[in-house]
């Protein structure tokens, strides 16, 4: 994410669409959801609460909308492990235990963005919890289908060991409460592995 002291001159040069939902992205992500207004989103992207309100029904909407990149970035790490390490699949969920060990520095100063909306949208019916909803179940599936792939013993049990293993990460990096974190979580993904082998 680019610093406070950079954003004028790129603002400047995105579209409003862009500009509200790059300002939104850092808002939420330093300030969290139910913190930061409409107004305060319409400040830092340099434009009205009316032009927020053409690109974006209601906040919700927004936030909807900017959960739904994040769980897009999270994706594209599934494709980039599918291409990089074709009919491989131990590999590619090495990768993803990769890319989640090299996100924790990054998530130790606010921590995931898909954890910290849930604690912050209790409400099921929500837009945005659908959003991570449907993105956990697609990450799940193509994880299930990786393991399946990779001819584990059991591996529904195997994606959910993974599965904890990654997100309880996220946790403990933003908490502090474990260190070498993300050379931890490669060695026991890759334990669940072998035992699963």
């Amino acid at each position: 994410m680019a610093s406070t002291a950079g954003r004028p001159s790129r603002i400047a040069k995105l579209p409003p669409r862009e500009r509200i939902l790059d300002a939104a992205e850092e808002l939420f992500h330093s300030e969290g959801i139910r913190r930061v207004g409409v107004q305060t989103i319409a400040d830092k992207a340099e434009t009205t609460k009316m032009a927020i309100y053409r690109h974006f029904e209601t906040k919700d909407a927004l936030v909807a909308e900017w959960l739904r990149i994040v769980a897009a970035d999270y994706q594209a790490a599934f494709d980039r492990a599918e291409a990089e390490h074709p009919d491989r699949p131990r590999e590619q969920i090495m990768a993803l235990a990769r890319f989640i060990a090299d996100s924790l520095p990054a998530i130790s100063y606010r921590g995931c963005p898909f954890i910290n909306s849930l604690a912050e949208l209790p409400d099921r019916a929500h837009p945005a919890r659908r959003v991570i909803e449907e993105h956990k179940a697609r990450q799940t599936h193509r994880l299930l289908g990786m393991c399946t792939g990779a001819g584990v013993s059991d591996p529904e049990q195997c994606t959910a060991e993974i599965t904890f293993v990654l997100e309880g990460a996220q946790v403990s990096a933003q908490n502090g409460s474990i260190d070498q974190v993300g050379d931890r979580v490669l060695r026991i993904v890759e334990g669940i592995l072998d035992r699963h082998g």
